[in-house]
Parts: C-alpha cells; sequence; structure tokens
C-alpha cells in the first residue's frame, strides 16, 4: 500500500500525545503569487491558510491548503485545491539550537491530472540559521528518488523589519527535477498583518526568474 510506511509513521509520533496539553493556531494568507520552491503554483493570486495543534511533548500535526492554478478536474477545468496534512517532531538541543522532524502528505483533490506526493523532512537551527532536507521516492509524479537540501538565514534589520535569505538545490532521478532556487525577503508587522515581500529566483529557464512577490497573512 502506497502511504502503509508513512501511516506507521504517523501513528507512532502521534502515540505519545494524549497526555500533553494541546495548543491550537491558525493562519491565513494572500499573496500575488504561490511559488514552491521556484515553481509557480497558481499563476496569479492565491489565498492560504492552515491549522496547528502543537503539544508540550514537541508532537505537532497541521494542514495547510492553498489555491493552485495548474491540473484539471473531471470537467477539464483547470486549477483547484492543494491539501496538505503534517506530522512532527520539535525539540531544543541548546538555547540557541533545535530541530524538526516530520512528514508532508501533498494532496490535490480536484485535480484529476496533479498526482499527489509525500516527503520526509528534517532540519537544524543554529540562531539564525536553519539547514534542512526533503526526501520523497514519487515527488511530483517523477519516477525514482528527489531530495531537496535547503538553508536559510534571517536577520532583523530594524524593530520593524526583518529580512531573510533562502537556497535550495536538489538531487533526483530525474534530471528536469536538478536545479537550484534562492530568494530574498523583507518582512514587517503592521495593524496586526504581516506584510512579505519576495524576490524569487532559480537556475532553471522554465521556472521563477527574478519574481516578485507580496503575501499578506494573519495569524489566528
Amino acid at each position: 500500500m502506497k502511504f502503509a510506511k508513512s501511516a506507521l509513521f504517523a501513528a507512532t509520533m502521534l502515540s505519545a500525545v494524549s497526555a500533553s496539553a494541546v495548543e491550537v493556531s491558525g493562519n491565513v494568507a494572500v499573496g500575488s503569487d504561490y511559488f514552491f520552491r521556484g515553481v509557480d503554483q497558481s499563476g496569479g493570486a492565491a489565498i492560504s491558510g492552515g491549522f496547528d495543534a502543537s503539544f508540550e511533548n514537541g508532537v505537532y500535526v497541521g494542514t495547510w491548503a492553498s489555491s493552485v492554478g495548474f491540473g484539471a478536474d473531471d470537467a477539464g477545468n483547470v486549477g483547484g485545491l492543494e491539501l496538505d496534512y503534517y506530522v512532527g517532531y520539535g525539540g531544543s538541543i541548546s538555547e540557541s539550537v533545535s530541530y524538526d522532524l516530520g512528514y508532508v502528505y501533498y494532496g490535490y483533490p480536484q485535480n484529476a491530472s496533479a498526482e499527489e506526493f509525500e516527503e520526509f523532512y528534517g532540519s537544524v537551527s543554529f540562531s539564525d540559521i536553519t539547514v534542512g532536507f526533503a526526501t520523497s521516492s514519487d515527488w511530483y509524479n517523477s519516477t525514482g528518488s528527489y531530495t531537496y537540501f535547503y538553508a536559510d538565514y534571517g536577520m532583523a534589520l530594524t524593530e520593524d523589519y526583518s529580512l531573510g535569505f533562502h537556497y535550495g538545490t536538489s538531487s533526483a532521478d530525474d534530471a528536469a527535477n536538478e536545479y537550484a532556487d534562492y530568494s530574498i525577503s523583507l518582512s514587517t508587522e503592521a495593524v496586526g498583518l504581516g506584510f512579505d515581500l519576495s524576490l524569487i529566483s532559480t537556475d532553471n529557464d522554465d521556472y521563477a526568474d527574478n519574481e516578485l512577490v507580496l503575501t499578506i497573512s494573519k495569524s489566528l
């Protein structure tokens, strides 16, 4: 069964949850576009949102959804919904070092031509720097293995503004999935909203090339 190992992983992670207190949070966002690892997912404006449940022992579960602009439903209509589910575990080694491990399932319930896929991921954060990976055996309908490596760095410019840098690269059996993506983001908060302006690019001519994306978000 395709997701048998994933179901076992999720059940193992959730088995430690019952005795822990839970904190529930949510978010909603509107963006001028939606890019995932340098690939345009919406072809224009997108709305997204999700909910998370975090437990005292470090386990968390959540779901996140966004409008997308690819694939086709049974009637031939392009576009629809991305609906993700994830479970993970995070903790701290010291005051400045933390880690995160988990599993995420990417689904497209309204898109007959868009195949669901899954990833296992992990990351370690050292103060303002995060390095991590995600790996899949069926990423976006490709054949063979796929692994994504990335590094993020965030810095405060002023009390109100911060700057973020991202670099990611992939290793895959399918050569079409091997490319690098990078971005720089300026973020701030005002009137209870988060504002993020990102310049996104890749070294693949088929994907993002200095695309500017504005996202406005609200925590719930």
